[in-house]
């Protein structure tokens, strides 16, 4: 099975779909805190056609190592790791696309590694950024540490029951849905914790990153499910504040956009790779933002 050292010398698996020659462009994949390397199979079916795909499993997900330390998790270790894994391949530069909790390292990734993105698209990013909400989610983070380390899985699974932002997928998809849940339930309880406690509990508020999104510099796009509540908010303001930023909001949609709406996401995200590799991609015209006088 193929692995790439992390920096600290945690294994990292990964799969590549597509051509490996200097020709075609790569995209890495970064998954969700509930899901893994599979993830991501009906863009790499899609993409593997044209781009050079790598998915990978972060740490703390098998079959990547499971290290027990909670030091060895963090969200700047999850970016390190994008950074590793692209390093192990002689990757230069890659388009990195990213969910949730793989948005916000992707997000980052752009901000620390800006050489090595050739575009970053952030897909349900936010939760836990609403200020009004962060006590609560900091709670809910660490009962579900707890969850994972007292019941293991699938039982912590099914005792935490169904998230908000899956209930659009569940309705519409219950195959796809079941899917997600047998993905999220083979996973690592030790590994979970250890992320939540870690990597979710300790990375700041998209509102906190304003000057470095001001700053930006590869070009963006952000992803948000309409009926995602955790995720609307981050996203307008990410557009609001990144001129380098497209912003598309996908219709009756949760938060996982790339397994709820595959096809729809897949177009929206070839159109844009599409305008970055052919040089056609521009930051926003400050002479179409409307100021306002108070």
């Amino acid at each position: 099975m193929p692995h790439a050292l992390a920096r600290d010398g945690t294994r990292l698996y990964y799969e590549e779909t597509g051509e490996r020659s200097q020709r075609c462009t790569p995209i890495i994949f970064v998954h969700e805190f509930s899901g893994d390397y599979r993830s991501w199979e009906t863009q790499v079916h899609f993409f593997s056609r044209r781009y050079r795909c790598i998915t990978f499993s972060a740490r703390g997900y098998p079959p990547s190592d499971v290290p027990k330390a909670r030091a060895k998790y963090s969200y700047k270790i999850a970016v390190d790791d994008i950074a590793d894994v692209l390093r192990h391949l002689k990757i230069q530069k890659a388009h990195v696309v990213g969910c949730s909790m793989g948005a916000y390292s992707s997000l980052q990734f752009g901000m620390r590694y800006p050489a090595m993105a050739l575009s970053v698209t952030s897909v349900g990013a936010g939760a836990g950024s609403n200020p009004d909400t962060r006590a609560a989610f900091l709670r809910a983070t660490e009962a579900n540490a707890q969850l994972f380390e007292t019941l293991g899985m699938p039982a912590a699974v099914r005792s935490r029951g169904f998230a908000a932002g899956r209930i659009p997928q569940m309705l519409k998809d219950p195959r796809g849905f079941a899917e997600f849940r047998r993905i999220h339930e083979s996973h690592s309880a030790v590994g979970l914790a250890n992320v939540q406690r870690g990597v979710q509990a300790k990375r700041p508020p998209i509102y906190q990153l304003e000057k470095a999104l001001r700053n930006y510099r590869a070009p963006l796009m952000v992803i948000a499910g309409d009926e995602d509540d955790n995720s609307i908010g981050p996203a307008l303001f990410i557009k609001q504040v990144c001129r380098k930023a497209r912003l598309w909001i996908c219709p009756s949609a949760g938060h996982t956009v790339n397994t709820e709406e595959p096809d729809m996401f897949n177009r929206n995200l070839l159109d844009f790779l599409t305008l970055v590799d052919g040089g056609c991609w521009k930051p926003r015209d400050a002479r179409s933002v409307v100021s306002v006088k108070r």
